[in-house]
């Protein structure tokens, strides 16, 4: 008797679902461990159950050392992602410079609180701290753009110098007729110098 192709959706017996899941989970540790071995590389599996049970398991290299790993290599993106939700809670700039201007421009009431003030202030520091970010981020991006560009030249460059150095122009006789001096009919080539 063959395997039987599963639909993918939830099992809804309780008991049948535990079972998958615990055999499923040996599985995928399973296969994770293959893996580690047969490519000689570092895994880590997290798994969480429905009741909130945690298991983990890792092969190649110990779990933090994989966890430092990962944190390292998505720094950058846990920022972008923490900007845009510090981002979402306060109004647009646009916004934000037009209270401040109506603020400025109001006679010097009391009705304006020193705490709404502040809340001003933290809220256009925040605008600017992620205005000044999205600049950096873009200034990066384009500097790695002309590194990419004077790379590109930069080989194109050899490329062409070592076409230039194979292809020192022969000019034989043939191709230019007998040269005066030469009486015998021995063919001299002329060499052109080479351009650098």
């Amino acid at each position: 008797m063959g395997r039987r192709k599963v639909e993918i959706k939830r099992i809804e017996n309780k008991s049948s679902r535990q079972v998958t899941f615990s055999k499923r989970r040996n599985g995928l540790i399973e296969k994770a461990r293959q893996l580690s071995i047969l490519c000689e590389s570092s895994v880590a599996v997290l798994v969480v159950s429905a009741s909130g049970k945690l298991y983990n398991s890792n092969a190649g290299d110990n779990m933090s050392n994989i966890i430092d790993r990962y944190d390292i290599q998505h720094a950058d993106e846990l920022e972008a992602l923490d900007l845009a939700e510090k981002t979402q809670n306060y109004l647009p700039h646009k916004e934000l410079l037009e209270i401040v201007q109506s603020k400025l421009e109001e006679p010097n009431d009391d009705n304006v609180s020193v705490d709404s003030l502040t809340s001003l202030e933290e809220q256009l520091e925040d605008a600017l701290s992620v205005t000044r970010a999205r600049k950096t981020e873009l200034m990066i991006e384009f500097v790695k753009n002309l590194e990419e560009k004077e790379k590109l030249l930069r080989e194109e460059n050899q490329v062409l110098a070592s076409q230039m150095g194979k292809t020192t122009f022969l000019v034989t006789e043939d191709a230019r007729g007998m040269s005066p001096g030469n009486s015998s009919g021995n063919k001299i080539p002329k060499t052109l110098p080479l351009l650098k």
